[in-house]
């Protein structure tokens, strides 16, 4: 089972990324890189424990490419952050389709909400 999105244009002849290298930076993840991206893993992990049953469906992170917020459901994220540490790039992406902004946070408003969840609950 695959914990990404299928490409839609895989095998098309006709797909406007043909030409795009899939090489985005030609350099491999740094040990520290690494390490960071699994702990993001691990944050999502949580955030999505404590998030998930209000209602917030995923986080919403400003790009800094196109200079748009990007809306990312929990799964979409976690299969880029496993994309990126096994195939040391980012996948290319483009924004959600009519995402309602009402169902998402932002990295902060989430890691300060498990804090704030943690402290309340006595947990770790």
């Amino acid at each position: 089972m695959r914990d990404e999105p299928l490409d839609p244009f895989a095998n098309d002849p006709a797909d406007p990324t043909a030409g795009l290298s899939d090489d985005v930076s030609g350099q491999p993840l740094s040990p520290e890189e690494r390490d960071e991206v699994s702990a993001d893993l691990d944050d999502l992990d949580e955030f999505q424990r404590w998030l998930e049953p209000t209602g917030i469906r995923g986080l919403v992170i400003d790009c800094e490419d196109c200079h748009e917020p990007h809306y990312f459901g929990w799964e979409l994220l976690r299969g880029n952050l496993r994309h990126l540490l096994e195939h040391d790039q980012p996948r290319l992406h483009e924004p959600a389709y009519q995402p309602d902004p009402d169902h998402y946070v932002t990295w902060e408003y989430a890691r300060g909400y498990v804090d704030g969840a943690h402290d309340a609950t006595g947990e770790d």
